[in-house]
């Protein structure tokens, strides 16, 4: 369950006007400064990243599904499913599974370097311009900028 805190964030960004994925950036947040603190580990900077979008789904972001493997697909569909009635209990024997498996991951995946590395490979993988285009929008877009 995420924080009421980050909820509220998330929130916040719908009001502005801010895309889903920015929405969905304070879930990721979280998760990383949970694995920071030590809650929990992650075996990798995208398993953080997943576990924060699968929770911005489950928390009524508008997130599209991924375009790859049919699996995770359905688990997001089904994430967002489950975001429309959000009042539903979950299995405690379930969410303890999962919460033991996640302590045994280590924590280096949400290091600043770990993280850096994730960003700018996934960077190299989209176009120049599609680069250049996202660095002129948050330009554009960046609160408290001087004009």
């Amino acid at each position: 369950m995420p924080d009421q805190e980050t909820i509220e964030r998330a929130r916040q960004d719908a009001r502005e006007g801010k895309s889903p994925s920015t929405q969905a950036g304070e879930f990721v947040r979280e998760e990383i400064h949970h694995i920071r603190e030590g809650k929990h580990g992650a075996s990798s900077p995208q398993q953080a990243i997943a576990i924060g979008l699968s929770k911005a789904r489950r928390a009524g972001v508008k997130l599209d599904p991924p375009q790859g493997a049919a699996g995770t697909r359905k688990k997001a569909i089904q994430d967002e499913r489950a975001g429309e009635h959000p009042r539903r209990k979950v299995s405690r024997r379930r969410s303890q599974a999962t919460e033991r498996a996640l302590q045994r991951e280590p924590r280096r995946s949400a290091s600043k370097s770990s993280l850096s590395r994730q960003a700018k490979n996934t960077a190299a993988k989209r176009g120049r311009s599609a680069r250049s285009r996202a660095a002129v929008k948050a330009a554009h877009t960046r609160k408290n900028r001087s004009s």
